[in-house]
């Protein structure tokens, strides 16, 4: 498989820009899959001990990493799994819980794993949750011990995820399992290609003022334009969650119930399943004294980004201007920069 003239081919097909960063992964990753999926019987006889089952992309946002990992795995005829990291680890939990009378709880959910996928992709790894970050060491020993190959794309290096977080020293054998099982690639440009292609900020709204109020709303009834306003209720896990302001798959937010409430992944995906564009009114900027908020802000973007959710959004401040609290700036720098592109996607 010609690696190389097909991304070639897919970059001119997509009108991409190329450089030679990203040829480099793309040889980096022809050489990943030759020795994990292609090899002669001579290969077999001399491959190295050290072969590894995992690739960590790591760079800055918007440099292209999840354009090149999406065509890789596109490109793999190969049973195979692209899973936001959030969803996969609500799966775990759950067949964790439904099978809580088993001992080998684990190994039973990493077999089934193995039986769907021969690899696994990640796109925008990372660890905030303490819960997971307990686990995953554990969990991840028995998906390479089982052959299985995961494919990674990161903001962050290895060695400083899940940096400053609760507990650390119980996350750091996840640490070692993924450095002694992941090529660890970086991709360098200086360009975010999210926020530089002059794409279309009409639908990020600020400063808040009567101008921006009346933007919104003329804009929100044309979107809703002969759709009827219903009490939309999600259930999740025995839970109510109530959209009060839904029509026909479109909804309307306050920041603060969607941020300022205890929701987490599992409700912003089942949001993320039954709407199809998503208003948010009165976004704040960001400090130490709302980063509890603004880190389920992150993990919402993460879930809609996903999803391509189209969004706007009404903000005290524009949006290069935004601040974030210390502890959670780095990953923050991805979601301004996927924000670009959400209020800029075309909504028919």
């Amino acid at each position: 498989m010609n690696f190389k003239k097909l991304f070639l081919d897919h970059c001119e097909v997509n009108q991409y820009e190329i450089n030679q960063n990203q040829l480099d992964i793309i040889n980096n990753l022809y050489d990943y899959y030759t020795s994990n999926f292609n090899q002669t019987f001579l290969s077999k006889i001399f491959k190295k001990k050290n072969n590894k089952l995992g690739f960590y992309l790591v760079g800055d946002v918007g440099v292209g990493k999840t354009m090149i990992l999406n065509f890789f795995f596109n490109e793999l005829k190969k049973k195979k799994l692209r899973l936001h990291f959030n969803e996969f680890m609500i799966k775990f939990h759950n067949s964790i819980f439904q099978n809580n009378d088993k001992e080998n709880r684990i190994d039973d959910f990493v077999k089934d794993l193995g039986n769907k996928a021969e690899i696994l992709y990640f796109d925008e790894f990372q660890v905030t949750n303490i819960v997971d970050a307990m686990i995953l060491g554990r969990l991840f020993k028995r998906i390479f011990k089982e052959k299985i190959k995961v494919i990674f794309s990161s903001n962050i290096d290895i060695n400083n995820l899940y940096k400053d977080g609760l507990q650390r020293e119980q996350f750091v054998p996840f640490i070692k399992i993924l450095e002694n099982n992941c090529y660890e690639k970086e991709l360098l440009i200086k360009e975010d290609y999210r926020s530089s292609n002059n794409l279309d900020l009409k639908r990020f709204l600020s400063p808040i003022n009567k101008s921006s109020n009346f933007t919104f709303n003329k804009f929100f009834r044309k979107i809703t334009k002969n759709k009827n306003k219903t009490l939309k209720i999600l259930e999740i896990k025995g839970r109510s969650l109530v959209l009060e302001n839904f029509y026909d798959k479109v909804v309307k937010f306050e920041f603060e119930e969607l941020c300022n409430r205890n929701l987490g992944s599992e409700d912003y995906i089942k949001i993320a399943e039954n709407c199809e564009f998503i208003c948010i009114k009165n976004l704040p900027n960001f400090n130490e004294n709302n980063s509890n908020q603004q880190q389920r802000f992150i993990t919402f973007i993460d879930i809609i980004y996903e999803k391509k959710i189209p969004l706007m959004i009404t903000s005290q401040v524009y949006l290069n201007l935004i601040k974030s609290s210390k502890s959670i700036a780095e990953p923050f720098k991805r979601t301004i920069s996927r924000l670009y592109e959400l209020i800029s996607i075309n909504y028919n």
